[in-house]
């Protein structure tokens, strides 16, 4: 795969990232089936197969279990091979989320992850909202917190997964990088995909198969043709610990960006 300006972040990144949320965490997860938390070997085998295939783009985040601790101990190659996004604001406790976007919060937490990734530096650190998105960045200070950070050199590009189209308008005219969902039968975020083209600004796309539930290869393919054609997109999130959908994904990404 060809890698893709994300906006103008001066990073590139393959048009399909891996999502790590499998890699530490099986409950409160709105998979259509069940899975068991795979061992070390096998999460070091998946993401040198990632690799291998083109993928340099990770999703993780706090609230992902011990997916960004895992990733320190078992991700190949260099670090700098690697673009790595992870998020704050969401917090996995005691078999449910919490949250917090309060500026000491987000600080120590971007701190956390330094540590757990064994990074000196975070690639993209996305907010991980709670569906109050303009509160968030009215209100809150994670904004402001990421704003500091990335002059620190902690962190390369900051943004929002978002959960409205007014969010992720507003984030599009604040930061990086948005995060936004796009399938099949969901495409009323399509505003903010143009706006993000217009400004220049990296899209990345989550829920693209609907959390799983497109399953068959024809209906991957068409997803993956319907999301790329939309305005803007850089790349698409998908989390998979099976190397024959992730083999899949990409042939069906490389389907889609040919046609």
């Amino acid at each position: 795969m060809d890698l893709r300006p994300l906006g103008a972040t001066g990073m590139a990144v393959s048009p399909l990232g891996l999502g790590t949320v499998k890699f530490g965490r099986n409950q409160q997860v709105k998979y259509p089936r069940p899975f068991t938390i795979p061992d070390d070997a096998t999460v070091r085998d998946l993401l040198a197969l990632a690799r291998d295939l083109g993928i340099n783009m990770l999703d993780t985040a706090p609230a992902y279990g011990s997916s960004q601790e895992r990733l320190g101990k078992l991700l190949p190659g260099s670090r700098h091979d690697w673009v790595i996004v992870s998020k704050v604001g969401e917090f996995f406790e005691h078999g449910e989320s919490r949250f917090d976007f309060g500026y000491e919060t987000t600080v120590r937490s971007v701190e956390e992850s330094l540590r757990s990734l064994k990074s000196d530096y975070l690639d993209l650190v996305l907010i991980h909202s709670d569906g109050n998105d303009l509160r968030i960045l009215q209100q809150e200070g994670a904004a402001d917190a990421l704003d500091r950070l990335k002059e620190r050199g902690l962190i390369r590009a900051h943004g929002m997964s978002s959960k409205t189209v007014e969010g992720g308008l507003m984030t599009v005219e604040r930061m990086d990088v948005v995060m936004a969902t796009c399938n099949l039968s969901y495409n009323d975020e399509l505003p903010v995909l143009h706006a993000a083209e217009r400004l220049s600004k990296g899209v990345l796309i989550k829920k693209g198969l609907q959390s799983g539930h497109i399953a068959s290869e024809e209906g991957v393919i068409d997803s993956m043709c319907f999301v790329f054609s939309q305005p803007g997109v850089t790349g698409m999130i998908v989390g998979t610990i099976d190397p024959t959908h992730l083999r899949g994904n990409v042939s069906a990404v490389e389907a889609a960006l040919t046609q």
